[in-house]
């Protein structure tokens, strides 16, 4: 049946009253009795008693006005969500970040987004570019942001460059390492290293210079997606911490941490992104929040890697 036509029903049980039913609706009389009279014929039954002074839902009027209410009223409020969806005051998304990401500028993004659009909800899962893809793919999530260096080739994904964060290795306050001038990795390594999960190239490249066999020998202190937690773990032993700077800047800036320079260090280049599935529309949220990501600009050099090499001296 029309949905008009339920709603031409309701408008009569509030009303009880053709004539009243009609001006809510902007129809003729007649029009909305014959409207009425054909929803009565399609359903096989009697909805309303026509009383000389009141128009009373029979039964199955009752039956049916229930349900016919909760019809329009879900129309309304479809039609409502709809005009918000288009204008982008409405439109739920769910996104995956990956470790560096989550502690650079995900913070501020969402801070943004709640003061700007306090009435849509957001989901964010944190964790290794693995496992963010199978939430993608699976259509859990609408986008991924993460290092794609080790994302798999694949026609149906699309990857766009976000800005590369520089960063290097940390140590606490006080600790033995800072005392020294020039460090090497093997110096690093001995005290234990602090990380999320390493790129391959990045793997093989430490693996060199440490000296090992094959990059399936290096191993980690301590192994997390969660670069809050590792910082914790730094700031409490001596275990040499990997973070972009971004990430430790507070921490850099109140002196209880600090950053080191690794000698003979070969110049890495991160490779953040945003991955989407082609063909796949995203929501008008999620497509705002994509655009407000850090862009990687027209400069397309590489640039040292946040992982290994400490910023360059100021000159100010």
């Amino acid at each position: 049946m029309d949905l008009k036509r339920w709603a031409h029903i309701v408008a009569v049980a509030d009303q009880k009253s053709f004539v009243r039913a009609a001006e809510q609706m902007h129809l003729s009389q007649p029009a909305l009795t014959r409207s009425i009279q054909a929803a009565e014929a399609e359903l096989g039954l009697q909805l309303f008693d026509r009383g000389t002074s009141a128009v009373v839902a029979t039964p199955a009027g009752e039956f049916v006005v229930a349900r016919a209410r909760q019809l329009v009223f879900n129309s309304r409020c479809l039609e409502r969500d709809v005009e918000l969806y288009r204008s982008r005051h409405l439109g739920d998304t769910a996104f995956g970040v990956g470790p560096f990401p989550a502690a650079t500028f995900l913070s501020p993004l969402l801070t943004a987004m709640r003061r700007e659009f306090p009435g849509i909800n957001l989901r964010v899962e944190i964790s290794n570019w693995q496992l963010l893809l199978k939430r993608l793919l699976e259509e859990d999530i609408e986008f991924l942001v993460a290092d794609t260096r080790d994302l798999p080739s694949d026609p149906n994904l699309h990857v766009r460059a976000l800005r590369r964060e520089q960063g290097g290795f940390y140590v606490r306050a006080g600790h033995p390492l800072t005392a020294r001038q020039s460090l090497t990795l093997q110096q690093l390594w001995s005290h234990g290293v602090l990380s999320v999960r390493l790129p391959a190239d990045v793997r093989a490249v430490v693996s060199r210079l440490l000296g090992l066999g094959s990059p399936a020998e290096l191993s980690l202190a301590l192994e997390c997606d969660d670069v809050e937690v590792l910082k914790e773990v730094a700031l409490a032993c001596d275990s040499v911490l990997v973070a972009p700077h971004a990430a430790v800047a507070r921490e850099a800036a109140d002196g209880r941490l600090h950053v080191l320079d690794v000698a003979d260090l070969p110049s890495q280049s991160s490779e953040m992104g945003v991955v989407t599935v082609r063909g796949r529309t995203p929501s008008p949220m999620a497509e705002l929040i994509i655009g407000r990501l850090p862009t990687a600009g027209n400069d397309s050099a590489k640039v040292t890697s946040p992982l290994y090499k400490a910023p360059a001296p100021s000159n100010h």
